[in-house]
């Protein structure tokens, strides 16, 4: 069955990048130029953060802006052909929450492709790998 990353408790963020340091080292590299995961503030350590990532959704806005076809779905989610993107930026624009991220040295996006990687690292229960239910 298919699955998901989910953000499960909002409450639980601390801004401590592991789920995006966890994603980018799939790589096999450090820092977070290729993480698929952004967390940012909302207003300061009072106000929280926000993590930003693929949700999965249903209708996938990105996959038909690409006009090369180097989205596809995959799963829950997509996944990105990289030899077939042209580096057009359609999908960044397409997407409704802002979840796919740019790597800047190769030109190319980064999409979530809920492995689950990232939920693993997190110590605080935020994230999770989640099975698809219902069409």
């Amino acid at each position: 069955m298919a699955k998901r990353l989910s953000v499960v408790d909002v409450e639980r963020r601390v801004d401590c990048l592991l789920c995006a340091l966890a994603c980018a080292r799939r790589f096999g590299e450090g820092g977070l130029a290729r993480s698929a995961i952004n967390v940012r503030s909302v207003g300061g350590v009072e106000r929280g953060f926000v993590i930003v990532v693929c949700r999965a959704c249903p209708d996938h806005q990105c996959l038909p802006a690409c006009p090369v076809g180097a989205i596809e779905k995959a799963g829950a989610g997509v996944k990105v052909l990289l030899d077939r993107c042209i580096g057009c930026r359609a999908c960044v624009a397409a997407c409704l929450i802002g979840a796919v991220q740019w790597d800047e040295e190769r030109g190319k996006p980064v999409i979530s492709v809920h492995c689950g990687l990232c939920a693993s690292f997190c110590p605080y229960g935020v994230l999770a790998l989640e099975e698809v239910t219902g069409g």
